[in-house]
């Protein structure tokens, strides 16, 4: 049953209604790439993809329109799979269940993946209709933005011939984007030996869960809990006073999300289980007055769990517990010339047992100046490397720089004016968009990113706001219908 169709604008909704029965986790976008070439052989439009999987589908210009300047809509077609602990969700099978909760739209216990089907659906929307007027249009479809804007990277060039890109990536309504981060991963794996349970110990489960988690572009700035440096934190206390011993740890899943739920499986000596669960209990008070305002159904726990089959070696133990508390999480520099913008951050977003047989951690860092952004990621690879750790570096993508006499820009404020009766904020954004990629491989590119406002993307507590998605549509049309003509030939 079709819960989004009687919403406004309803060419959207219900769109973006259809995207949610596709599964389309980041590198497994096959089902959505086939529903995008149904959709374009059901409305007998051109279509052509590149070898990464990114697709263009073009539309003719409306009657009288040939002469305006071609324009790429553009938005990535993967989404974050995060889940609820306990929800049962496959995100490789099972579609998105989206819900109406006042102005907002939710998803039941899962990422609702409006990031960025939002932006789908109006390319869709718009694709589909007769009635609404614009030039020559090709919208751009990129893959696998979510885990490190691999699409962007690999897109060909001459894909397509537009000069004027418009990113339907955004998630501030109000806020015109001209600019906008650069990042990179750094992965640390910690190889351990296996050992057997040492005598007279009892199984003990840490947990965190209850955090908020959020966009560690967006939200990297608001103070938020970090689930693995909670859990991480106990750990490092305990295992320095008390014979402990740890045998599995995980937490986050993504990159580019800050992690909301981490837990540990550790052995305690009969001797000191007391004294750690008095601990405990005062830890628990401690970061929970700590996080009062910013994380309030923070909720930690430590329950007598099964013994488990080994425990880790002791040095690895020991320098992985130190590298992760040392490792920076969070703002590492503000801008000094956009009051306001996080220029360099970092975030611990994930760790995981990998193959039995050693722990992968994986961390993000973003920033608008690439040399702090070498910077920020040579201090997280130099924590890891005194712990002993492998460190790899992904290659990274590039910032987009800031263009204030663009075309398109001026174009969208002066449409949002009219509109709207006031002036939106024009500003870079500290979260990544493929926008500094398309740059390196069309260079004659004028952008700009704009979308209605998006809570808690990458969490289950994502929700896009119905209210601003009919103003995001109503300046797109806008946009459109205000783009110029080509400039005759001299």
């Amino acid at each position: 049953m079709k819960k989004l169709s009687h919403l406004e604008p309803k060419p959207i909704w219900e769109y973006f209604e259809e995207i949610c029965q596709v599964p389309r986790p980041s590198k497994k976008e096959e089902q959505i790439l086939q529903f995008l070439e149904n959709f374009a052989k059901k409305h007998d439009l051109e279509y052509r993809k590149d070898s990464a999987g990114n697709m263009v589908i073009d539309k003719p210009a409306s009657a009288g329109m040939q002469h305006l300047k071609k324009v790429v809509l553009q938005s990535h077609i993967d989404m974050v799979g995060e889940k609820n602990k306990g929800t049962e969700h496959d995100f490789e099978k099972d579609p998105i269940q989206p819900y109406i909760d006042g102005d907002w739209v939710k998803a039941d216990g899962t990422t609702l993946g409006a990031d960025d089907g939002i932006g789908m659906a109006a390319q869709l929307a718009i694709l589909a209709s007769d009635e609404i007027s614009h030039g020559p249009l090709e919208c751009l479809f990129t893959v696998d933005e979510e885990s490190g804007l691999t699409g962007a990277q690999a897109l060909e060039s001459g894909l397509f011939d537009g000069k004027i890109l418009l990113n339907l990536d955004s998630e501030d309504w109000g806020e015109l984007f001209i600019g906008c981060a650069g990042g990179t991963d750094t992965t640390a794996i910690f190889d351990f030996d296996r050992e057997n349970v040492p005598d007279e110990h009892q199984g003990y489960h840490i947990q965190v869960t209850g955090l908020n988690g959020g966009h560690s572009g967006d939200e990297i700035h608001k103070g938020l809990g970090n689930a693995i440096k909670i859990v991480n934190r106990f750990l490092w206390n305990i295992t320095d006073h008390y014979d402990v011993r740890i045998s599995r740890f995980e937490g986050g899943r993504a990159h580019n999300a800050i992690p909301r739920e981490a837990e540990a499986h550790i052995t305690i000596h009969s001797e000191d289980v007391e004294n750690i669960k008095k601990y405990f209990n005062a830890f628990e008070a401690a970061v929970k007055n700590e996080l009062k305002v910013t994380e309030p159904g923070l909720k930690l726990t430590l329950e007598e769990a099964n013994m488990p089959e080994y425990v880790i070696d002791e040095d690895t133990q020991h320098d992985m517990v130190n590298a992760l508390y040392g490792c920076p999480h969070g703002v590492h520099a503000w801008s000094q010339e956009i009051e306001d913008l996080v220029e360099t951050s970092t975030n611990l977003a994930a760790i995981k047992l990998q193959d039995n047989d050693a722990f992968q951690v994986t961390t993000s860092q973003r920033s608008s100046v690439d040399s702090a952004k070498d910077d920020i990621a040579s201090m997280v690879e130099s924590v890891f490397r005194l712990g002993n750790a492998k460190v790899d570096h992904s290659t990274g993508y590039p910032g987009w720089q800031p263009n204030t006499d663009s075309e398109i820009m001026k174009i969208t404020r002066d449409s949002y004016q009219r509109l709207f009766d006031q002036e939106p904020e024009v500003k870079a954004i500290h979260a990544g968009l493929e926008c500094g990629l398309f740059l390196q491989k069309y260079p004659h590119l004028d952008m700009i990113s704009v979308g209605p406002t998006i809570k808690g993307a990458h969490t289950p507590e994502e929700a896009i706001s119905i209210e601003t998605t009919q103003k995001f549509w109503d300046l797109l049309l806008e946009v459109l219908l205000s783009i110029p003509g080509e400039e005759a030939p001299a």
